[in-house]
């Protein structure tokens, strides 16, 4: 995730802070100290209603923290790789290395985050009872206990990618034995709570306040999309487990020489050509980039003669390098949409390239092979 703030190590796993959570904190101080303070206990000066705020939400902050890192000790206690913690607007998210390879793993890294939250809603219910009443800590007590409740019960929600998902994904694999069919059910079990949470939404602006109808309404796009989103990632996983860069690769592909210029390539290679991209190299044979069909098409004719390829290729995003006997897996670390998602060099010589169309051709083998599998 982008855009994120380094705050530091929690138990050795790095913790930042994306943009919009640093806003919701805010968010949050703003409401407790001008409403929800001064409403649950007037009489005090705008001074305590901020202190106990400022406080109260910093309180908050560090309960979604607890949150991430229940999931990652847990994570690191069932020997999985933990990445790094993100915190942001719709709460956390813990960064695994790698997927739990039991139902039980899974199970317990799912199930530690919902629980961490309803442990420290019963630590704030005990506070509040405890406390004398009225009081600002009390008051700051009973809104953490609110919060934190609020936030277990919504997280074991059962639709894919709440921590509920995963615990309702953990408990069908466990029951069907098959990780691929519990893929799917947690993922329509997402969509379908993400559908409803946005018709919740839509009416609700209407039938009692617009500003929480429409925050439903977005948390359940939110939802809705990446319930497919995730599906799709584990189904191209999926797809990729087991094989090897050469066998998703374009092998000897048409090259763009760096020293070329436009016109050159377009006749000497691109109306040769099959490709729609094109990988560059330098004299010296290494990686330059890539042009596509349409970056050289928007060079203007009069141009094209004196327009150099590698300066074309210097303005496209910079493209990862694999050798041909890497983990076909290491694809999904690069951006799967781009025109050209990888080269291929062995020996310090490019033989192949991968493109979303390598991938999708792929994808759709392994389906068909599951299919043939299934009915064999």
């Amino acid at each position: 995730m982008k855009q994120t703030l380094p705050l530091g190590r929690v138990a050795g796993v790095p913790v930042r802070a994306h943009w919009s959570a640093l806003g919701i904190a805010v968010l949050i101080v703003v409401l407790l100290g001008e409403t929800v303070l001064p409403q649950a206990v007037p009489g005090h000066s705008q001074r305590q209603y901020w202190l106990v705020a400022v406080a109260t939400g910093l309180l908050f902050m560090a309960s979604l923290l607890t949150h991430e890192v229940a999931h990652a000790l847990v994570a690191r206690w069932r020997g999985l790789t933990v990445g790094s913690i993100t915190l942001w607007i719709l709460g956390g998210y813990t960064e695994l290395g790698e997927e739990a390879k039991s139902p039980r793993t899974e199970l317990a890294t799912a199930a530690a985050g919902p629980l961490a939250s309803l442990g420290i809603a019963a630590v704030a219910f005990l506070a509040y009872a405890v406390l004398p009443k009225p009081t600002l800590a009390a008051s700051a007590a009973a809104w953490l206990f609110t919060m934190n409740l609020l936030l277990g019960v919504f997280n074991l929600l059962p639709g894919a990618p709440l921590d509920g998902g995963r615990v309702l994904h953990a408990v069908l694999w466990g029951w069907f034995g098959d990780a691929a069919r519990a893929d799917r059910t947690a993922s329509q079990a997402g969509y379908l709570l993400g559908t409803t949470l946005i018709s919740l939404g839509l009416f609700g602006t209407l039938l009692w306040s617009w500003l929480g109808g429409v925050w439903l309404a977005l948390l359940g796009w939110y939802i809705a999309v990446s319930a497919r989103q995730e599906l799709t990632v584990k189904t191209t996983r999926a797809g990729l487990r087991g094989l090897l860069v050469r066998e998703v690769m374009t092998p000897s592909p048409d090259v763009a020489p760096a020293w070329m210029d436009v016109e050159q390539l377009a006749q000497k290679v691109v109306l040769n050509s099959r490709q729609t991209v094109f990988p560059v190299v330098a004299f010296s044979g290494d990686p330059a980039g890539y042009v596509s069909l349409d970056t050289l098409a928007s060079v203007r004719p009069d141009l094209r003669s004196t327009t150099q390829v590698g300066t074309l290729a210097a303005k496209q995003r910079p493209v990862p390098t694999l050798a041909p006997d890497d983990d076909a897996i290491l694809l999904l670390q690069q951006p799967t949409r781009a025109q050209l998602i990888a080269v291929v060099v062995d020996s310090g010589r490019l033989v192949g390239m991968v493109t979303g169309a390598d991938l999708h051709r792929i994808l759709g083998q392994a389906a068909l092979r599951r299919s043939a599998d299934a009915t064999s």
